[in-house]
């Protein structure tokens, strides 16, 4: 196989997941560098991927690098993974990967399961445009700070959370933007007890606290982004651009207007679906 750094998803819960390139992958390179050996070793078993297994994670220092630079400088190749999931999505790595490039290695992504992503695909929330943002903060002021900074966003928006905090985030999310804002709860992806549910902020936060088994495991949050309404306009700018809609097409009639008003082009062409939508 080539020489450098393999980048590689692997599965976030159930097994079958994995691909049929990852498997083979891990079985060719030279070394793979794990966040957590003890839990990738488990992986590697069930697929009898017999491969040199070393730590690489957050606290990782220069020496670990080094020892991956090393194989790759022998004309070798080697493997990241993360405990589920695919690498540098709210995991380590992007250190390693940045320093390996600005070497002058390869690096190949070899693409599978990211939790992110399924849980959008499940979602039923538009998915168009999305912002992920990983953990919020854990301590509560800075949570809230972020949300607050966040309440003009309009992108359905992706967070992960520890199941400790559920209910607080929830929480936080309610009183930072409302109890009506639409989202997805989305727990324990391919595994056996799978929670996909959309409801309210307000719904999921009862949901949640009325379940305890809904504050165990892997947690996804998907909740949509603010409605473009016509307050986000002046009266004269929505005018204009509804006006423009109904003889030009939406993306068009968007264009014309953001040329001329600075505003952004897409805010226009969501505001114009929205009015549509109603």
């Amino acid at each position: 196989m080539d020489t450098g750094l393999y980048i590689v998803a692997t599965p976030i819960g159930n097994l079958g997941d994995i691909t049929a390139r990852a498997v083979e992958v891990l079985e060719q390179v030279d070394l793979i560098a794990a966040e957590d050996t003890r839990h990738s070793q488990r992986l590697l078993q069930h697929f009898a991927i017999d491969t040199r297994l070393v730590a690489y994670h957050d606290h990782s220092d220069a020496r670990s690098q080094e020892r991956i630079a090393s194989v790759l400088a022998e004309g070798g190749s080697v493997a990241l993974i993360s405990d589920a999931g695919t690498p540098l999505i709210s995991d380590p790595g992007y250190r390693l990967v940045r320093e390996m490039q600005s070497r002058g290695y390869a690096v190949h992504p070899v693409p599978g399961p990211c939790a992110a992503v399924a849980a959008l695909s499940v979602c039923g929330l538009p998915t168009d445009r999305f912002r992920f943002e990983g953990f919020l903060p854990a301590k509560p002021g800075a949570r809230n700070g972020r949300l607050v900074e966040l309440s003009a966003e309009t992108a359905t928006m992706v967070f992960y959370e520890a199941p400790h905090r559920i209910v607080d985030t929830l929480a936080a999310m309610t009183a930072a933007w409302g109890g009506d804002r639409e989202a997805v709860l989305a727990r324990e992806i391919t595994k056996t007890f799978e929670t996909i549910r959309r409801d309210s902020l307000d719904g999921l936060q009862a949901f949640v606290e009325a379940d305890t088994n809904q504050r165990k495991g892997e947690i996804v949050l998907v909740v949509s982004g603010r409605s473009i309404s016509e307050s986000a306009l002046d009266a004269d700018t929505a005018r204009l651009l509804r006006r423009l809609a109904e003889e030009l097409p939406a993306k068009r009639a968007a264009a014309l207007v953001a040329e001329h008003s600075g505003l952004r082009k897409n805010t226009l062409y969501q505001y114009l679906l929205s009015v549509k939508e109603d």
